[in-house]
């Protein structure tokens, strides 16, 4: 057995003829009579207490402890009753996660994890308690791909937990706990014709950001933090190595979505769009931090600038420069009176990739050369995401075994 069983109400003593005898001590007869005693493997004692009558429970507990132990299953019980809060704002700040990335996670940790199993000890876990936030979650309508992220979040933080031998396991690797459903959606690409519908409808200033995105396959942040220095015109390049995006509320220039640097065919009439769009509206300087909003500054000579000579805000070039030139393009309907214009996830910049991406497989372009230019870090993703452009092989398989067949008909 590891440790001991101290006996609070009693003690033993040595009589003057050298008998032990067992007397009663102080506490006899009040608050919890056994200490079951050990070292744990940090080499500090740990303890817990039973009532009178309960020895035999002490005695179990303490087996259950070196097994624990002998198993390397050993969990401090201490430790465990750490929140998950707690222990979920600790990791936040050393899992070594892009800046950015930990900033989301913190934010979705907070709005939608904390009110709900935030205050929970962490060595009490079951996957019951994981089924039931994941219906409050449901019922509080956070659903789809969004649940699906925080779900991996609180995955992550319980597995960090397991690693740090504050639970015995993660409750989210159960069986009976089912990640948030995310209904399939097959990329629908634009039509050429939709493309060049939208871009003769966007305001000239802007135009060329959909020669960037249909023509190279870019991300929207990766068109706002375009550079001249990324325009190779010798050697026909894109390099992207940047973006605009938010940090905390504010712009920086960061990375690009996974760090992945790349470069990317600059076709001539993108080229020639570009061109014309610099001489039209000169490159303007801008200062920005870099990748986190107290960063350090950094100058950048961008492509694609505001009226007034600042950089572009996603947040208002969305709605004020790509929704009316969707609407006039016949992609999404004119607002009536004083609405808005409608939600239109699926038909945002992004769809000038999908373009892209469906142009070139049309093409025959292989899977891994298409995923190198998007910028993904496995084709195995640009497959899941497009394997249903790609040109069928059931017309290469009539032909070719009717071209057998025709053979062996021929010859006998």
């Amino acid at each position: 057995m590891a440790g001991h069983i101290q006996d609070r109400w009693f003690k033993t003593e040595t009589t003057d003829d050298g008998k032990e005898v067992r007397v009663k001590t102080d506490r006899h007869g009040t608050g919890l009579r056994y200490r079951a005693r050990y070292i744990g493997p940090d080499g500090t004692e740990k303890s817990k207490s039973f009532p009178d009558r309960q020895k035999r429970l002490a005695e179990e507990w303490l087996n259950h402890i070196e097994a624990d132990m002998s198993r390397g299953q050993y969990i401090d019980p201490k430790a465990s009753r750490t929140t998950f809060q707690q222990y979920a704002e600790r990791w936040l700040g050393h899992h070594g996660a892009d800046p950015n990335t930990g900033f989301s996670m913190e934010s979705q940790l907070r709005l939608h994890a904390f009110p709900y199993i935030g205050s929970r000890p962490l060595g009490s876990f079951q996957p019951a308690h994981i089924r039931d936030w994941l219906a409050q979650l449901e019922s509080a309508g956070v659903v789809g791909s969004y649940a699906r992220v925080i779900y991996s979040n609180v995955r992550s933080v319980l597995s960090a937990a397991v690693d740090d031998t504050l639970l015995p396991r993660n409750p989210c690797a159960a069986r009976s706990v089912k990640a948030p459903a995310v209904d399939p959606k097959r990329v629908v690409p634009w039509t050429a014709e939709r493309v060049f519908a939208v871009q003769a409808a966007m305001p000239e200033r802007y135009r060329a950001m959909v020669d960037l995105g249909a023509g190279c396959g870019i991300r929207q942040g990766e068109i706002l933090g375009a550079t001249v220095d990324a325009l190779d015109f010798e050697t026909d390049t894109v390099h992207v190595v940047q973006q605009l995006k938010l940090s905390r509320s504010k712009a920086v220039f960061a990375p690009p979505k996974g760090g992945k640097l790349r470069d990317v065919p600059l076709p001539a009439p993108v080229a020639a769009a570009l061109r014309a769009h610099m001489e039209r509206f000169p490159p303007v300087n801008i200062t920005l931090p870099w990748k986190v909003a107290n960063g350090p500054l950094v100058t950048k000579r961008l492509l694609f600038t505001g009226p007034l000579g600042g950089h572009v805000w996603r947040s208002s070039l969305n709605p004020d420069v790509w929704k009316p030139a969707l609407a006039a393009a016949g992609v999404i309907p004119e607002p009536r009176g004083t609405e808005e214009y409608a939600a239109a996830r699926e038909h945002g910049m992004h769809a000038l990739r999908h373009f892209y991406a469906s142009v070139l497989l049309d093409a025959g372009e292989n899977v891994k050369a298409l995923a190198e230019y998007l910028g993904h870090s496995d084709p195995g993703l640009t497959l899941r995401v497009y394997a249903h452009l790609m040109p069928s092989s059931r017309e290469r398989t009539r032909s070719a075994i009717a071209t057998a067949f025709t053979s062996h008909i021929q010859t006998t």
